[in-house]
């Protein structure tokens, strides 16, 4: 529900709490600005409709804030305030507020003063705006810090340096904010501020800067800001010009690659199914429907290998390989993941790794090239190998034990992705019993090489508290 702001007077309050404040409960996303620079892709409207992978810029922000741990969120709308709150509302009605600044206009700062009767019980709150994209953790990351703090990128390119607002850190505490300062570090867009960043604000307005980073500045002559550091590896993105748009949208993409990914999918597999990921991304497709899918293609793909139709049996295995990326892929683009989401896609996919080494084996059954005998050892191999060497991995997660580096462990082609490709490539050539042989040989292979390390890493872990207990 759209509200318009009254003057909440804050009793009780002065200054930042000396104790180690809680985990916010609350995020603002600043959505009020029109961005003319971006004039080309909004087409007149407002920035925060703006679609980067299937979202609008203000429900991904909401979404990454809800997915860093925040209760609820408030959203501080100006220009086009109407069509905005209407997507506002929906994203997760009753844990979302919007609210209007009247002197939006006037800057950020003003905008940040809007939300400031509905944050009247909140220690800390998280603020980010809607143009700034962030990769997976970064956001977590500033909201465990406890206390007012900036999530500040150290390393910027040049170009984003250029247009960033810097940081000037003194002994390790951001102190103050602006684009001209010549400090190597720039802010992210996203703070965990305290309510005094309201009479911070104000006392910047006071002497005419109605700039975030003049409140934000004011509030750090009070107590400097902890400095938070975009984790190694993470992304951020400003998104102010087409240009802008253009790299967040290959940003984002590019996110969807996992660190883990073994080289059939590094490789083969995402280069392909990233960018249908994102072709799809603006129909809004459940992640568990395409789950679904995935499962129909490999299931039609074990009766192709059952009828002996190699190449027909080979081409939807392949699919069901990149398809079955696409899933988790489309979950993260809609910041949706969720672990009954996993547990569906891994059922689903143990169940199509069965059906496959069935389809093999009545084909190699069919054509009589090995004894019966042979077949089912191998059937009974590949599909225990197969099982186990995924239930052993979901396993060491469950245990908290040290992972085993996947994406070593990757070439050996022993994961799900690996297993596929022996198998398309083995009924390309019309030979089952090499893909029943390759699929038991590197799923064995790979389960016995994640079991190992995970034990050898448990046990280098738990040396020191052995000598310890000895002594």
């Amino acid at each position: 529900m759209l509200q318009h702001p009254e003057t909440v007077a804050r009793a009780g309050r002065s200054g930042i709490s000396d104790r180690v404040l809680r985990f916010p409960r609350v995020g603002v996303v600043l959505a009020a600005g029109r961005s003319e620079r971006l004039g080309d892709a909004t087409g007149g409207g407002s920035k925060a409709l703006v679609r980067v992978g299937g979202l609008a810029l203000v429900e991904r922000g909401i979404r990454s804030l809800f997915a860093a741990g925040v209760q609820r969120v408030v959203v501080v709308v100006g220009y086009q305030a109407g069509p905005v709150a209407a997507v506002v509302d929906r994203v997760a009605p009753g844990r979302i507020r919007a609210v209007y600044a009247e002197e939006w206009e006037r800057g950020n700062g003003a905008s940040l003063a809007a939300a400031e009767p509905l944050l009247v019980e909140e220690e800390l709150f998280v603020l980010v705006a809607t143009d700034h994209l962030f990769g997976e953790g970064a956001l977590e990351r500033l909201c465990r810090a406890g206390e007012g703090a900036v999530l500040v990128d150290a390393t910027p390119e040049p170009d984003i340096w250029t247009e960033g607002t810097k940081v000037r850190v003194v002994r390790g505490r951001a102190v103050a904010f602006s684009k001209e300062f010549e400090d190597p570090s720039i802010d992210c867009g996203a703070f965990v501020l305290p309510f005094a960043v309201f009479r911070a604000q104000r006392r910047a307005a006071a002497r005419g800067d109605l700039s975030l980073a003049g409140a934000v500045t004011e509030l750090a002559q009070e107590a400097p800001l902890a400095v938070v550091p975009l984790p190694e590896g993470c992304w951020w993105q400003d998104v102010d010009t087409p240009e802008d748009l253009k790299r967040a949208r290959h940003l984002l993409r590019r996110s969807l690659i996992k660190r883990s990914d073994g080289p059939v999918s590094r490789f083969l597999n995402r280069p392909l199914s990233t960018r249908l990921s994102m072709a799809l991304a603006p129909l809004r497709l459940s992640p568990d429907l395409i789950s679904f899918l995935a499962f129909s293609l490999a299931i039609a793909g074990a009766v192709m290998l059952g009828a002996g139709r190699g190449v027909a049996g080979a081409i939807l295995v392949h699919l069901a390989s990149i398809v079955d990326g696409v899933d988790g892929e489309v979950a993260r683009l809609q910041v949706r993941a969720s672990a009954a989401g996993a547990l569906l896609d891994g059922v689903l996919d143990r169940l199509a790794d069965a059906a496959l080494v069935a389809g093999l084996s009545v084909w190699a059954l069919a054509e009589g090239a090995v004894g019966p005998t042979a077949v089912v050892v191998l059937a009974v191999v590949a599909t225990a190998g197969s099982m186990l060497s995924m239930a052993t991995k979901d396993r060491i997660t469950a245990l908290a034990l040290p992972a085993a580096p996947e994406r070593t462990i990757g070439y050996l082609l022993g994961g799900r992705d690996g297993r596929l490709l022996a198998i398309a490539v083995a009924a390309l050539f019309g030979v089952p019993v090499a893909a029943l042989l390759a699929v038991s040989v590197t799923a064995s292979v790979s389960l016995v090489a994640r079991v190992v390390i995970a034990r050898v890493l448990a046990a280098n872990l738990s040396l020191p508290s052995r000598a310890s207990d000895d002594g």
